[in-house]
């Protein structure tokens, strides 16, 4: 069980603390469960290497907004039982932003109780008005949706004649005494409904923008969610919510990732640059053999240097400090709809120790997984990740020393959008040359409307998405490279995915050279080939690595 190898323990408060330089990203995505507006804007953010889908809705009238899609699917895929493993979301805390998708169901939930209590005040007793009022503003709804303007426009006249009808029966009461009193109020009493769950509609949208712009401008914006938290040792369902927020990081610290062709690796981003040091092994003396030696041992001579790449002889600037890590590539397909880790699903997340040796000494040639070397930069506040991978093999007599350039972008704008208040512009009567303009509350009438229809639905979300759609989030899943944009648009980005390229490759090359020759190896051949790919570095540009044109 995750509780059992790993213990964070939320507390009934969970504040946003990311991790340094990780910020940014995690926020912005976080801001997208307290959203409002139409869930279609999420469509905008597909990337290369994923595509999000809607559901389309049965009645638009139960159709979800985009908080209210993006919350509920995040929450299912990364706490439901018997879920698919994860892809990771490097610079992004995804335990943190699951826990804000938690808070905005929370608050939501408690909206839609106070929603359903004024429903069955104001409108089960009075249900034959409730589902004309209902009718009206869904037949309004279809026809003001529609393509074609002048469907709106009759929608909008078919609205105002209901209303005179409606005074007129008011007024022109062909019944009297109790079903008179009854069929009035039938009318009247689901209005004052309306106004009523208007105000708490209010109440809550104001709640949610405010914590929608305080994740976007930094602010520490808490999740608050008492429900993981087991006040007493029986709670099991808090327990449960508990040990899978601890496995979401878990899986996050995961050292296996996924090849999945042209894609790339998932989570890093697809690989634009492959620079390769091959070259037979000879004895540096003659008649005298090579010293054994391993890739492992390589490796490892590596992962040394690279954690040192902060140095600089020079005290101006600088890398910052680099994640080193050894990763095991596992092949998946193109299309895959799923992955799995190996070990099964819920026992290892990472691999160490003499099985990572292992693999990094034997599997070089043929089916199997495959171990790299990498060195990480998170910058930009998580906006950008910049991956290099070291591969090391040897066949036959022939050591080849491999790096490749992973560059995963920014989150998508889409998600760094503020929200906006309504407003109106009027002309002055007599200045009719002259306007003001008039803010309008948060929560228009239809919005009231959809969401107190939605409310009694909302303790039971499967039929809620059989009529009103949901939001399908693409496979295999990470919060990360769903919705990640390429950094070659930005150019500071770009020079420092290009930049970073360089040192790295020099640094790889030195500690290569040196067990060689502690190795009694040759290494003039190396020496001149890794001088070569020296001076090529330094006017790189970014390729389709992972295309392979025959």
């Amino acid at each position: 069980m995750a509780g059992d190898a790993y213990d964070f323990t939320p507390g009934a408060q969970v504040p946003v603390a990311g991790g340094a330089g990780q910020t940014a990203a995690t926020q912005a995505l976080a801001s997208a469960a307290y959203r409002d507006g139409p869930v279609d804007e999420l469509l905008k953010a597909n990337s290369d290497w994923a595509t999000s889908e809607v559901k389309k809705p049965r009645i638009s009238l139960f159709e979800p907004n985009l908080g209210e899609a993006f919350a509920r699917a995040v929450q299912t895929r990364m706490l439901g039982s018997g879920r698919k493993p994860l892809i990771q979301s490097f610079g992004l805390e995804p335990q943190v932003i699951v826990e804000h998708c938690l808070a905005a169901n929370r608050i939501r939930r408690e909206r839609d109780a106070r929603l359903t209590l004024i429903t069955v005040l104001c409108g089960l007793l009075f249900l034959p008005g409730l589902l004309l009022w209902l009718g009206a503003f869904q037949l309004r709804r279809s026809l003001a949706g529609a393509q074609d303007k002048r469907a709106g426009a009759m929608g909008t006249l078919l609205m105002v004649v209901l209303g005179g009808l409606v005074v007129l029966f008011l007024v022109k009461m062909p019944f009297g005494g109790l079903l008179g009193l009854y069929l009035r109020a039938m009318v009247v009493v689901p209005a004052i409904g309306g106004l009523l769950a208007k105000t708490v509609c209010e109440r809550t949208a104001k709640d949610l923008r405010e914590r929608w712009t305080g994740l976007l401008e930094g602010g520490g914006v808490p999740a608050r969610i008492p429900e993981a938290v087991p006040r007493t040792p029986g709670e099991n369902a808090a327990e449960q919510l508990r040990q899978n927020l601890e496995r979401i990081s878990a899986e996050q610290r995961s050292n296996v990732v996924f090849y999945a062709g042209p894609k790339g690796i998932l989570g890093m981003g697809t690989r634009w640059g492959s620079w390769q040091l091959a070259e037979e092994l000879h004895p540096a003396e003659p008649g005298k053999d090579i010293a054994p030696f391993r890739s492992w041992d390589i490796v490892r001579a590596v992962h040394d240097r690279l954690q040192l790449l902060e140095r600089t002889p020079v005290n101006t600037g600088g890398l910052t400090p680099p994640q080193v890590e050894h990763w095991v590539v596992v092949p998946v397909g193109e299309g895959a709809g799923a992955v799995s880790r190996p070990g099964g699903t819920d026992a290892a997340f990472r691999i160490s120790g003499a099985q990572l040796q292992e693999i990094c000494d034997k599997q070089h040639f043929g089916s199997g997984d495959r171990h790299y070397l990498g060195v990480q930069f998170v910058l930009w506040d998580g906006q950008l990740v910049i991956t290099l991978l070291v591969n090391v093999t040897v066949l036959h007599k022939t050591l080849r020393i491999e790096v490749t350039g992973h560059a995963l972008g920014p989150t998508h704008s889409v998600f760094n959008a503020k929200p906006k208040s309504r407003t109106k512009t009027f002309r002055k009567g007599l200045k009719f040359w002259e306007t003001w303009t008039r803010t309008l509350p948060v929560v228009e009438p239809r919005e009231v409307v959809r969401l107190a229809a939605r409310a009694p639905l909302t303790w039971y979300p499967p039929l809620l998405e059989y009529w009103g759609g949901k939001l399908v989030l693409p496979e295999p899943f990470g919060l990360r490279h769903a919705w990640a944009d390429k950094p070659w648009r930005h150019r500071f980005m770009a020079d420092d995915a290009l930049r970073a390229a360089t040192p790295v490759l020099r640094v790889v090359h030195e500690a290569t050279l040196k067990v060689l020759k502690d190795h009694g190896v040759d290494t003039e051949r190396f020496e001149s080939r890794a001088g070569n790919l020296s001076g090529a570095i330094q006017d790189p540009t970014p390729r389709q690595a992972d295309v392979y044109n025959a």
